[in-house]
């Protein structure tokens, strides 16, 4: 797309600058530059939240965290159904601190799987809840957090604190509602089917490596770090400059110390350093490039004109910045059950958003926030998504079961999401 408009002589638009008279060579020009911004911004945050991430799962402070805070719903005196639902914004605040869908779920299906199936919820209502408490990808720790508050501006922890959670927690309390109504038809309907299958223990997950209770901190201490910081500055005279990289490369240090006092070894430790170089990398490859070319790709749009035109377009109709709201919350939306990644649906049209937004005279937020979390309530209904595929592997129960149980929550929360932000502009 940038060649084409080099080409057509649309180089304006996009604003080539380098002086050279080769159309390949200013295309490079552009491509690299999206690499220079995206890696020493918003690409190092995500590849330090990447490895700490996966440094915090090798020394087992993932699996204690789980453990620590699940320790005590066997002793809830609710019923299977309401118990299921109970944990379900429980589990919503581990997903905050540990930001992969498929690997959060993974370890609730090691952990929360077994209880709720030893309380009486199906196998199909169990793995469903589960997977639902992924569907807002949310908190200083998300890729898709990280890469919207880039994009608006505002300090992560601002865009965490004052937009994400006063969104989000309506959405959690009707969306456990509707869990609670759809699997108990769906159970009544199928006679409680996918219930019957062994499971795995609770028990063999307080027997992992003999993890000392205070790593259980361990993944929360970058939030605890960023909003303590904010509080301070919001409410004294002190001023402290902690961006989340630096909250992350703190809490990895505090994580190591307390590996290498664990292993009481020193060595040790520092080999054990290799996983958060690993984890970098691999978010690098997973996540980054994903970044990188979605930036590409948003430039190329630019460049044609494709945005003018659909704004001019919407002007001419007589759309509204309400319609323009909706319309790329469901683009968003649809393309994360389409290609079963939230980060890939998110990173390819975010970018394109403040000039939009400029256009229709309405805060970046109020557009970035819906299409953020439409993401990854997409990503909860595809059936190709990572997240639904490991965990219907692991609880035996059908994709298409779990998708259709899903559904109707995930609809009724993007529904409210859209009128509530429709209510905001």
């Amino acid at each position: 797309m940038l060649t084409l408009a080099s080409f057509l002589g649309y180089d304006y638009l996009i604003g080539f600058n380098d002086g050279s008279n080769f159309s390949f060579v200013r295309v490079m020009t552009v491509v690299s530059s999206q690499f220079s911004k995206s890696l020493s911004g918003v690409g190092l945050m995500i590849m330090s939240i990447g490895g700490f991430v996966a440094y915090s799962d090798h020394i087992g402070a993932s699996n204690e965290l789980v453990r620590q805070t699940l320790s005590g719903v066997k002793r809830l005196k609710l019923s299977p159904s309401l118990t299921c639902i109970a944990i379900l914004p429980l589990m919503q605040l581990i997903f905050v601190c540990i930001p992969s869908a498929a690997g959060c779920a993974c370890l609730f299906m090691v952990s929360v799987f077994p209880v709720l199936l030893g309380l009486g919820v199906s196998r199909a209502s169990a793995v469903s809840v589960i997977t639902g408490s992924t569907a807002f990808g949310m908190g200083p720790a998300s890729a898709i957090t990280a890469s919207a508050s880039s994009i608006a501006n505002i300090p992560i922890v601002d865009y965490f604190i004052q937009h994400q959670i006063p969104t989000v927690w309506p959405l959690m309390l009707v969306m456990a509602v509707s869990y609670y109504l759809v699997n108990k038809y769906f159970d009544a309907k199928q006679d409680k089917i996918f219930i019957n299958s062994p499971v795995t223990p609770l028990d063999d997950l307080d027997k992992q490596n003999g993890v000392p209770a205070l790593f259980s901190l361990i993944p929360i201490m970058p939030i605890i770090l960023l909003v303590s910081v904010y509080m301070v500055n919001e409410y004294t005279e002190f001023s402290v400059v902690l961006n989340t990289t630096m909250a992350m490369i703190i809490s990895w240090t505090i994580a190591l110390i307390g590996f290498s006092l664990k292993k009481k070894s020193i060595k040790s430790a520092m080999d054990s350093s290799k996983v958060f170089w690993k984890g970098m990398s691999n978010i690098f490859v997973s996540v980054v490039t994903l970044v990188i070319t979605a930036g590409v790709f948003a430039k190329g749009l630019i460049s044609l004109g494709f945005i003018q035109a659909m704004i001019d377009g919407a002007q001419y109709l007589g759309l509204g910045s309400s319609l323009v709201l909706v319309v790329f919350t469901l683009l968003v939306f649809l393309s994360s059950i389409l290609m079963g990644s939230g980060n890939a649906a998110f990173f390819s049209f975010g970018p394109l958003i403040p000039s939009i937004a400029a256009k229709f005279g309405v805060n970046s937020i109020n557009l970035i926030l819906p299409m953020n979390l439409a993401a990854s309530l997409g990503r909860t209904v595809s059936p190709i998504s990572g997240v639904i595929l490991a965990t219907s592997s692991i609880a035996d129960v059908p994709v298409s079961e779990i998708v259709k149980r899903n559904a109707i929550p995930i609809t009724v929360a993007l529904l409210l999401m859209l009128l509530i932000q429709i209510m905001l502009l």
